[in-house]
């Protein structure tokens, strides 16, 4: 048996652990745009509002420090685009533009942010991740609720009582298991 540990150098993310090729970079830009548009099917609607509580910026986020700034940023605009082209992994099924869309958006940026994040080590702490993981839920939101307001042409108080504030309980409980998850792959990985 080998008690061999895997070697981890600073300013690596989980997916650099992996033998580096392209290959292996394509495979996991598709399978972060993938993982994002299944969770995004666990879509469970919202009273009073037109977007969902969706798996998907859990997804987004994960992806991005899993896979650092310029591999999760591909893997969301794949999915974005081939949202917008039709594949149905948007929220519940859907595709295409919608007044929720602003979210997709704010999911690349706050993808990239994290991802760029991750390589400086803040998924390998719980305290560093949970800012991690609230910095990316504030960015999916500084998009998609302004985004929201111009495409539902609803008043800015009420794109944020539609399409922030039913939202921050669930995205709290998220950024918990993120907290829990990545410093904990990053322990596994250490042994």
């Amino acid at each position: 048996m080998s008690t061999a540990a895997a070697t981890v150098r600073p300013r690596e993310v989980l997916a650099d652990l992996l033998p580096a090729s392209r290959v292996r970079d394509v495979a996991l830009v598709l399978g972060g745009a993938a993982l994002t548009g299944l969770a995004a099917q666990i879509s469970v609607p919202v009273p009073h509002s037109p977007v969902p509580v969706t798996g998907q910026t859990f997804a987004a986020l994960l992806v991005g420090t899993t896979l650092g700034a310029s591999r999760g940023l591909a893997s969301l605009v794949l999915y974005a685009l081939a949202g917008l082209a039709g594949v149905p992994w948007f929220a519940g099924g859907g595709s295409g533009a919608s007044v929720s869309f602003g979210y997709i958006l704010g999911m690349l940026l706050a993808s990239t942010v994290v991802g760029a994040l991750a390589r400086r080590g803040a998924d390998r702490s719980v305290v560093r991740m949970a800012g991690t993981m609230l910095l990316g839920e504030a960015l999916i939101y500084a998009v998609g609720v302004p985004y929201l307001a111009y495409a539902a042409d609803l008043s800015l108080s009420a794109a944020i009582a539609a399409g922030l504030t039913p939202f921050l309980i669930g995205d709290a409980l998220k950024a918990a298991l993120a907290m829990g998850v990545m410093p904990a792959a990053w322990k596994l990985v250490r042994r």
